[in-house]
């Protein structure tokens, strides 16, 4: 009888045991027939009351799969380690208990019971595939333009379907965002970079190439995670047989002093890194127009990038 696949899922919580409790209940609808799953609830030192909301579900947990009730752990961390981290203490518990898929799971999103057979058929197809992340959509009343669409195309509208990277001005961007999904986008294939709000990833490939880089705490961690991926010869690959969608969030949207401090520092440590050299001059030149004209938050983001702090940095 030939050994089925162990597939770890990791959830990251940090004061949202809500969203990290519905998208648990996705999780459990998963159909399991070919794989074994774990479910890995990361807390990221969360002050609220999610731990013993987390452990509670923990003791309700079943699956139809050989673990039962022994498939959904919570890990706990003692103080927030930012999205990179916080994953990061995930996937390599995934690894120390020899996991052959790590799927990284957003807490704000649902999952489509039938994701998970086509992550693994890709990858069993394609070896060379290292990260693929499915279809996403926008949950219903999550969408950036909430009065454009009729209410049947509600939970069709596309948030990612593949994503590009604008390499003249380093910023990747989602392919088909805010279009409603009629087909457009129904073919599978490499991709720019794969999305840290549902990324499948085998271990082979982050046994070769690594983990998270912790450098970047919350933004580009996936892009950079992608594009040494692909400096390794491993494919990237977007799925759109799988499919989950995505309460996207709106507090920490362009212009907010978080988004402007990583944004603009992880972007400077991604560009300089692996954009051509024409666009990491182009860099160089737009951050000394930021440390004069920028917002406050962009000019500590420059500044921090040039001083090397990483990681947290001087995020408050």
């Amino acid at each position: 009888m030939l050994k089925k696949p162990k597939v770890f899922v990791i959830i990251l919580n940090w004061n949202q045991w809500e969203l990290t409790l519905e998208c648990l209940e996705s999780v459990r609808e998963l159909r399991t027939m070919n794989y074994e799953l774990r479910v890995v609830v990361v807390d990221n030192g969360s002050t609220d009351n999610s731990k013993s909301k987390i452990q509670k579900a923990k003791s309700q947990f079943k699956m139809n799969n050989p673990l039962r009730g022994k498939n959904l752990e919570l890990l706990e961390n003692k103080e927030n380690l930012g999205f990179v981290g916080g994953n990061n203490v995930g996937i390599k518990y995934a690894l120390k208990n020899n996991a052959d898929y790590v799927m990284v799971l957003n807490n704000d999103t649902t999952v489509h019971s039938a994701s998970m057979n086509q992550f693994i058929e890709v990858v069993k197809d394609n070896p060379e595939v290292g990260a693929v992340s499915p279809k996403i959509y926008f949950a219903k009343g999550f969408e950036f333009h909430k009065n454009r669409y009729k209410k049947d195309e509600l939970g069709k509208v596309i948030w990612y379907a593949g994503g590009n990277i604008d390499w003249d001005n380093v910023y990747g961007k989602s392919r088909g965002v805010d279009e409603v999904d009629r087909g457009q986008y129904n073919k599978g294939g490499e991709t720019d970079f794969a999305t840290g709000a549902c990324m499948f990833l085998t271990a082979k490939a982050l046994r070769d190439i690594g983990v998270f880089d912790e450098k970047y705490y919350l933004y580009y961690e996936d892009t950079d995670l992608s594009q040494r991926m692909k400096n390794k010869g491993w494919k990237v690959w977007y799925e759109p047989k799988a499919i989950i969608w995505h309460k996207v969030a709106q507090s920490s949207g362009i212009g907010s002093d978080l988004n402007d401090y990583f944004t603009t520092r992880n972007r400077m440590l991604f560009g300089m890194r692996y954009a051509p050299l024409r666009t990491k001059l182009a860099l160089a030149k737009e951050s000394v127009k930021l440390l004069l004209n920028g917002r406050k938050w962009q000019k500590i983001g420059v500044k921090d990038f040039y001083l090397g702090k990483f990681g947290k940095g001087s995020w408050k």
